[in-house]
C-alpha cells in the first residue's frame, strides 16, 4: 500500500483543516516546499499536496506547483484542477500525478479530456485520480463547499468517464485522528473492484494503515497524524513497502 504525506496549503502555509472547514485550521508552517523536502528525506516517494486557495477558487497556483516540484519527490496535486488545461499545466510544471475534485462530481465527462492531456504530457492516462470527497453520503463539491451528489451516483459516473484512480476522502472524519470510515471505503471497493484506491480521512496511526491495508485499500494519504507524531513516516513506509 502507497503512503502519501500530506502537504495541505493555505495563504502559503502548511495546515491541516478539520472535517474540511476553512474556519478551523491548524498551522504546521511557512513552507510547503521545506516541508515537501523533509517528507521525502524520510523516505517517501509521493508527496500529496492540495492547494485549499485553488480548489476554492478553481485557480491552481502554478508558482507553487514550481517550488514544490523536483525535490526528489513525485508530487500528486489537488486543488483547482476543472480540466485539460489546468492538468496539462500542472504536468508541464512537473507535477507527476494530478487530482480532479469538482469537475469529477458536476462533469466527470471532463475526466476523459484530462486523462488524454495525462497520456499527451506524462505518458499514462492514469496519472489522473477522480477525487470523492464524501459528507453525509454525498460526494462533494468545489473546495468540500457544495453539498454535491449522491457519492455512489459519482463513483459510477467518474469509472464510466474512464477513471482508473480514485481517491476517497471521509470528509466528516478528516483531520480528526477518528479512524477512517472503512464501511464508506469498503462500499467504494465494491463499486470500483478494479479501481485503484486511495484512502483518506481519519487515520491516527498504524493500525488504522493496517486496516486500510486489509480493505484492500491501494494508498492511504496520512496528515495530522504525521504532524502530531502518530504515525513515523519511515516506519510506515518499511510496513507497507
Amino acid at each position: 500500500m502507497e503512503i502519501l504525506p500530506a502537504v495541505d496549503v493555505l495563504g502559503g502555509r502548511v495546515v491541516r483543516l478539520r472535517q474540511g472547514d476553512y474556519g478551523a485550521v491548524t498551522d504546521y508552517g511557512d513552507s510547503p516546499a521545506e516541508q515537501v523536502t523533509a517528507w521525502r528525506r524520510a523516505g517517501a516517494e509521493w508527496v500529496h499536496i492540495i492547494d485549499l486557495d485553488g480548489a476554492r477558487t478553481g485557480n491552481p497556483d502554478a508558482e507553487l506547483q514550481k517550488k514544490v516540484t523536483g525535490r526528489g519527490a513525485e508530487v500528486q496535486w489537488g486543488g483547482g484542477i476543472r480540466g485539460a488545461p489546468e492538468a496539462k499545466a500542472a504536468f508541464e510544471a512537473g507535477i507527476a500525478r494530478v487530482i480532479m475534485g469538482t469537475a469529477a462530481v458536476w462533469e466527470p465527462s471532463r475526466l476523459a479530456e484530462a486523462a488524454e492531456a495525462a497520456e499527451a504530457a506524462a505518458g499514462s492516462p492514469e496519472r489522473v485520480v477522480a477525487a470523492v470527497d464524501v459528507k453525509d453520503g454525498r460526494a462533494a463539491g468545489r473546495g468540500w463547499l457544495e453539498e454535491g451528489r449522491e457519492f455512489e451516483s459519482v463513483v459510477e459516473s467518474v469509472l464510466a468517464a474512464g477513471a482508473t484512480a480514485l481517491l476517497v476522502t471521509a470528509v466528516r472524519r478528516d483531520g480528526t485522528m477518528r479512524g477512517p470510515d472503512l464501511e464508506l471505503l469498503s462500499r467504494v471497493r465494491r463499486l470500483a473492484p478494479q479501481a485503484h484506491i486511495q484512502a483518506a480521512g481519519g487515520i491516527a496511526g498504524m493500525d488504522d494503515l493496517r486496516r486500510l491495508s486489509e480493505a484492500g485499500m491501494d494508498g492511504a494519504v496520512v496528515g495530522r497524524a504525521l504532524y502530531e507524531g502518530a504515525v513515523d513516516l519511515a516506519g510506515a513506509l518499511a510496513a507497507f513497502a
